[in-house]
């Protein structure tokens, strides 16, 4: 059976989701970010037990028969191809786009997006904002990119929901709880709302929510 390693409150998120599109079955180990706890007893990403099957200290991991993958994105894809279905790749070219689109996600959208999420807050401060900020204007060429391509297309690759959908909305997401981006980019907003319906991203999401933040 395939083996999660990482609390799905991490990009552990991106294969659960995945594993409920494909309808595998997986056992997941929850491992913690190191630097969510205080306590030495807890299993977590400086625990000697993962390390020594995670050397980087960083979550997810899988196990899937005897492959140790320790990359979420590399993990979401070798699942798709291996398993099949709608959301694989029916062609090489199709495969092609579909590590585009992750790559595309993953070097011009992510840092970004995840500096807005982590900064957008209540005490957020002026320097925090001036930050959010230039974060927004980084992203904006990348999203018109996004935008432009969902607008004429509906979906990432082959005009339906895969795993290049999966990989963009997962990252997409980190940002999206600022207004300014789910006003200026439409198609987005618009498309990220339909991933997010899907019954596997809501089977993830319960599952995130129950547990500690």
């Amino acid at each position: 059976m395939l083996v999660i390693h990482g609390v799905t409150r991490s990009r552990a998120s991106r294969i659960i989701w995945l594993c409920h599109e494909l309808d595998l079955p997986f056992r997941q180990v929850p491992v913690i970010q190191g630097y969510r706890t205080a306590d030495p007893d807890a299993l977590s990403t400086r625990s000697p037990e993962f390390l020594a099957l995670s050397p980087a200290g960083a979550i997810p991991v899988i196990e899937d028969d005897g492959l140790v993958l320790s990359e979420s994105m590399a993990a979401t894809l070798h699942l798709a191809r291996k398993h099949g279905g709608p959301v694989a790749p029916a062609t090489p070219a199709e495969d092609a786009q579909m590590l585009q689109w992750s790559f595309y996600a993953a070097t011009a959208i992510e840092d970004d997006a995840l500096t807005i999420q982590m900064l957008t807050r209540p005490e957020a401060t002026d320097e925090d904002r001036e930050i959010i900020d230039e974060a927004i204007e980084r992203l904006e060429r990348p999203l018109k990119v996004l935008d432009a391509h969902l607008s004429a297309n509906g979906h990432l690759v082959g005009g339906r929901f895969t795993v290049a959908d999966l990989n963009m909305a997962e990252v997409i997401r980190y940002g999206w709880n600022d207004a300014r981006l789910r006003d200026a980019w439409p198609a987005i907003t618009e498309w990220l709302a339909g991933c997010q319906a899907r019954p596997g991203f809501l089977r993830m999401w319960e599952a995130r929510l129950a547990e500690p933040v």
